[in-house]
């Protein structure tokens, strides 16, 4: 199983996501003999193992049944155990296109946090690409550096716990992009500037707060950047409802009854 090469059937030591319902999953790895307990009763993994992905799965006990799933960035995304906040799936889509990523580029990446964008920037820039990914605390990097490898995608990442802000990326010219996602932003644009491949390259900084955004810009503008650019993403629902309207009350009609010169109208 890997995060960028699809599998037919789940086999052990698998990461798969159990599919319960709308906004409820649950991932595991598939080990014979365990057991993963659902709101609906039991999973058996060695009841998995050859299964193809997709099949729907009666839990032991008779309350129910889920769909055993292969996993993609995006189902990880709303699964993943949570070691920091997050960046989902609306963001994550604009964040790939404004830095123009595609299979082959190179792409610097802090911090690390969970991994939810690393995954989906590792699927955007395999098979030959790279991704330098860094944090500032140990045990996420550790936990992340461990989370690729079980995915399949470990020798695409390079995961390193470093203090960006202090002491930069170590690296020089080397990425097609740079991704921030940092209190302090603009005290890592000149860091940035220089990883980023010359002539060239492109940054995106993910901020909530617009005072971070300003001074970020503003630094950004001092070293040289161009066609710098502030983009907010809101997911919007619709709801879609038949409504009966009452017929409207065009007030009264006024018809010609004139059969000869001089005669009134009449309204009915």
């Amino acid at each position: 199983m890997s995060f960028i090469n699809y599998s037919e059937k789940i086999r052990e030591k698998d990461t798969v996501i159990l599919y319960l319902g709308l906004d409820d999953t649950l991932t595991f790895k598939v080990k014979a003999g365990n057991t993963h307990q659902t709101k609906y009763g039991a999973v058996r993994h060695s009841d998995l193992i050859g299964k193809r992905y997709g099949t729907k799965v009666t839990c032991v006990g008779g309350k129910g049944w889920v769909h055993v799933l292969h996993p993609t960035p995006e189902l990880w995304t709303i699964t993943l155990p949570h070691r920091t906040q997050i960046i989902y799936s609306i963001d994550i889509s604009m964040i790939t296109l404004q830095l123009d990523l595609k299979p082959g580029s190179v792409v610097c990446e802090s911090g690390t946090g969970s991994g939810s964008l690393s995954h989906a920037l590792i699927r955007t820039i395999a098979p030959n690409g790279h991704l330098y990914s860094f944090d500032y605390h140990n045990q996420r990097v550790e936990k992340a550096r461990q989370e690729f490898d079980d995915h399949g995608i470990g020798h695409l990442v390079t995961v390193e716990c470093r203090d960006v802000c202090k002491d930069g990326f170590g690296l020089d010219h080397i990425a097609d992009a740079v991704f921030l996602d940092l209190p302090c932003p603009y005290d890592v644009i000149e860091a940035a500037k220089r990883t980023l491949k010359a002539p060239g390259g492109r940054m995106c900084s993910f901020s909530p707060c617009i005072e971070q955004v300003q001074k970020t810009c503003e630094k950004m503008s001092g070293c040289g950047f161009v066609e710098i650019t502030t983009i907010e993403c809101i997911a919007r629902n619709y709801d879609v409802k038949t409504v009966q309207l009452p017929a409207p009350d065009m007030g009264p009609v006024e018809t010609e009854t004139r059969t000869q010169p001089g005669d009134r109208k009449s309204v009915v």
